[in-house]
């Protein structure tokens, strides 16, 4: 039986980045791995109108908004900069919680993506040197071989610099809403909706 989440005004307040933040850590507590905690599903509409969706990480949020980092040529990162705009979704069964948000997309400073490069593991570096993301490749001897040619290229650097195609990708979000479980199905719905510097919170029927 999935936990129950009430949300109540009083306790979540006037913006809803602290209650997320605060579910997140959360998560992070009950499974530290970033599979188990900071999954989410992103959606993007491509320029015939066709919309796709996928899972990425969460690796940042603050004020300005949800950060997640991947191959600004493939798909989804060609996809959300051509159309600028984004939707999530994060459910945190364990919790009883979920968190939608929509809003237009952005790409981080590339002195922050830098600093997020530095901290992946070695492998995951060469991994985005790697991988022409959503190309059509050949077969997966395509991967092995670029694979061997990346490490020959890398060897011995101490620092592997990141891809200009690579960085961090930041959905601002102007909408963001607050979902809490209850076991009569009557769940706890929050909406916020930006309104200049500030939020226009409303209550939704489940």
């Amino acid at each position: 039986m999935r936990p129950e989440l009430e949300l109540f005004e009083s306790d979540i307040g006037d913006e809803p980045i602290s209650a997320v933040r605060e579910w997140w850590i959360a998560a992070r507590e009950i499974d530290p791995s970033p599979e188990g905690s900071s999954a989410m599903a992103v959606a993007s509409v491509g320029a015939n109108g066709s919309p796709s969706n996928r899972i990425v990480l969460l690796r940042a949020l603050d004020e300005r908004g949800f950060v997640f980092y991947t191959n600004y040529e493939g798909r989804k990162g060609s996809e959300l900069v051509l159309g600028n705009r984004a939707a999530l979704v994060i459910h945190w069964a364990e919790l009883g919680c979920q968190v939608r948000a929509e809003g237009v997309v952005e790409h981080v400073a590339a002195d922050e993506s830098d600093a997020y490069f530095a901290t992946r593991p070695r492998g995951h570096q060469i991994g985005a040197w790697v991988s022409p993301q959503s190309s059509v490749i050949d077969d997966r001897a395509f991967l092995v071989n670029r694979l061997a040619e990346m490490e020959m290229r890398f060897e011995g650097a101490e620092e592997i610099p990141r891809p200009e195609y690579w960085g961090g990708i930041r959905l601002i979000p102007e909408v963001i809403e607050l979902w809490g479980n209850r076991s009569d199905r009557l769940h706890d719905r929050l909406r916020f909706t930006r309104d200049g510097g500030g939020w226009v919170r409303e209550r939704l029927a489940p």
